[in-house]
């Protein structure tokens, strides 16, 4: 692997890990188009870095929500009663994905980490967009909380196991989470910030299990196949795009609904689709 892909991926990754058009399935469609998916020791340990390099969104969201961070470490000490119900919440919220992704990780990842599945997933999660982004962004403010320290555990429980979805790839993580948490309640604005506060136990999570069993597994590692320096580039850049991203779309759902991203994803897995009938991998 070079250093322009692993700038490549890096780009994708971070713009896409906190939009709603799925990281996991433009990352996965980005190594085919490089042709980083063969030899199978090099898919292995590209398909590695896809997911280790999901730790730069990690530290995104630790540089741009710090306040609120430092609200739940304040909770842990029982200085601040919303920040500990905040951290309880995110905590019941990742919980499902936890054991469901331990459970199903190497069977998805066999079976739907391909070009062709995660093109139908796109389409499928661009049609649900479309569908709620239509439809009013909140009745009124008896619907449910204004702010994420307000969401009760019912709620966080809903929204966790909703999460497991995202282990499809091309579902789109914040794009389940955050179609979950306006189901709950919670303006687009706030749902984001929810899932954005979420992706640090669970996109922390599976960086840590991923890294750990690449490096314990038999045969090279992704460091001695792909080498550290663009493993590094990698992780930087997405870190990088990933916090312009997250501040592009706050300002956006400010304004707007998810409708725009549901068309995205349509028009992209339509194109993806052609090109694989063409390529003949459908």
């Amino acid at each position: 692997m070079t250093i322009l892909d692993a700038i490549i991926l890096g780009l994708v990754e971070g713009i896409t890990e906190y939009l709603p058009v799925s990281s996991t399935g433009h990352l996965v469609l980005t190594q085919w188009l490089l042709g980083l998916d063969d030899p199978p020791e090099l898919k292995k340990a590209v398909d590695a870095l896809l997911i280790v390099i999901q730790g730069g969104g990690i530290l995104a969201v630790l540089g741009l929500y710090a306040n609120r961070v430092k609200q739940m470490l304040r909770g842990l000490t029982g200085k601040d009663a919303a920040g500990r119900h905040l951290l309880i919440a995110l905590i019941v919220a990742f919980l499902p994905a936890a054991f469901f992704g331990v459970l199903l990780e190497s069977i998805i990842e066999k079976a739907l980490m391909h070009p062709l599945p995660v093109t139908i997933a796109l389409a499928t999660g661009g049609v649900v967009m479309v569908i709620v982004g239509r439809g009013p962004r909140r009745k009124s403010d008896a619907d449910g909380p204004d702010e994420v320290t307000e969401l009760s555990l019912k709620s966080a429980l809903v929204i966790g196991l909703i999460q497991c979805l995202a282990m499809i790839p091309g579902t789109s993580r914040s794009m389940v989470t955050i179609v979950g948490g306006m189901l709950c309640g919670l303006r687009p604005v706030q749902a984001a910030e929810f899932s954005f506060l979420l992706g640090l136990p669970t996109l922390g999570g599976a960086c840590a299990y991923k890294l750990m069993s690449n490096l314990s597994s038999d045969g090279p590692n992704l460091f001695q196949t792909l080498g550290t320096v663009p493993i590094l580039i990698g992780f930087i850049t997405a870190t990088i795009a990933a916090a312009l991203a997250i501040a592009w779309l706050v300002s956006y759902l400010n304004r707007h609904g998810l409708a725009a991203f549901g068309w995205y994803r349509l028009a992209l897995a339509a194109v993806l689709f052609f090109v694989f009938l063409g390529s003949g991998t459908v």
